[in-house]
């Protein structure tokens, strides 16, 4: 062999490279599009996995049945007032989104002293799912379960013989917001509140109705107004001089089925009429 000539056989013939890449693009393709598939299949079939994936109006439902659950966990004898829908936005969902928060609130009766008797008793009231407890927390006994959907409940005293009980769905998208209840017609709950308006001289004043439903069907209803400030006094013939709760400024008794709360001070007075759920 002449000095400077390559060998008839030649080098090693390199690997087909064009043809790995090809086959690299098809299968990176292939594993895109099967991803792809596999999302839209989770987004439209399985239920969000995070509360971030829940919109108010999903959860807007699951609030009011543990409004309702609430109501007859508490009892007929022990529900003050349902409180009507709050939703405060402006908070952030991620860095990137808005969104809002959804409470609503239920006033029951607890007289001082019988606060952590009266919360183990609504727990063990409550659904065995929302696997409700009553502990210690910093200023006194607190209730906390889970209704499910990533909504809260908590329950604490207050300091006038009530305990306020708390159905909360953190902050979430808004999606089509949260549909209001339509009012319903008119039961025992508005006439108990028409002869408290009377006996305050104030029987002008436009109620507000609230209502949730009950576990067992039906609905627990408050009907609520805001006057001018008057006496309690007022309302005592109206309580058969018994009422259930006497510390001002709060004044709670019942006509009926029907529970009347009153808190009364120096500028306005506000009332609720309540009819609870059975069971």
């Amino acid at each position: 062999m002449q000095t400077g000539w390559a060998s008839p056989a030649g080098p090693a013939a390199p690997a087909p490279a064009r043809s790995r890449r090809r086959w690299l693009l098809v299968a990176t393709t292939a594993w895109a599009v099967l991803l792809a598939g596999l999302t839209w299949t989770s987004a439209r079939n399985d239920p969000p996995t995070v509360r971030e994936q829940r919109s108010l109006d999903q959860a807007g439902p699951v609030v009011d049945r543990a409004v309702g659950e609430l109501a007859r966990a508490a009892g007929a004898a022990g529900l003050l007032e349902l409180g009507p829908a709050r939703i405060a936005s402006g908070c952030r969902v991620t860095p990137f989104a808005d969104g809002a928060r959804l409470r609503r609130e239920v006033g029951v009766l607890a007289p001082a002293g019988d606060e952590q008797a009266v919360l183990a008793g609504i727990a063990e009231r409550l659904p065995a799912s929302w696997r409700a407890g009553v502990g210690r927390g910093l200023g006194g006994p607190e209730l906390r379960a889970d209704a499910g959907e990533f909504v809260a409940v908590e329950g604490r005293p207050t300091v006038d013989g009530r305990l306020r009980l708390i159905v909360d769905t953190g902050c979430r998208p808004v999606g089509d917001g949260y549909p209001p209840t339509s009012a319903t017609a008119a039961g025992p709950e508005t006439a108990a509140l028409t002869a408290a308006l009377r006996a305050l001289d104030r029987p002008d004043a436009a109620p507000e109705l609230v209502t949730a439903p009950c576990p067992g069907g039906g609905l627990a209803r408050t009907v609520r107004s805001s006057v001018g400030p008057g006496p309690a006094a007022a309302l005592a013939p109206l309580a058969g001089n018994a009422p259930l709760l006497d510390q001002p400024p709060v004044y709670a008794y019942r006509a009926g089925d029907v529970t009347v709360l009153a808190e009364i001070s120096p500028d306005a007075t506000r009332l609720a009429a309540t009819v609870g759920c059975p069971g």
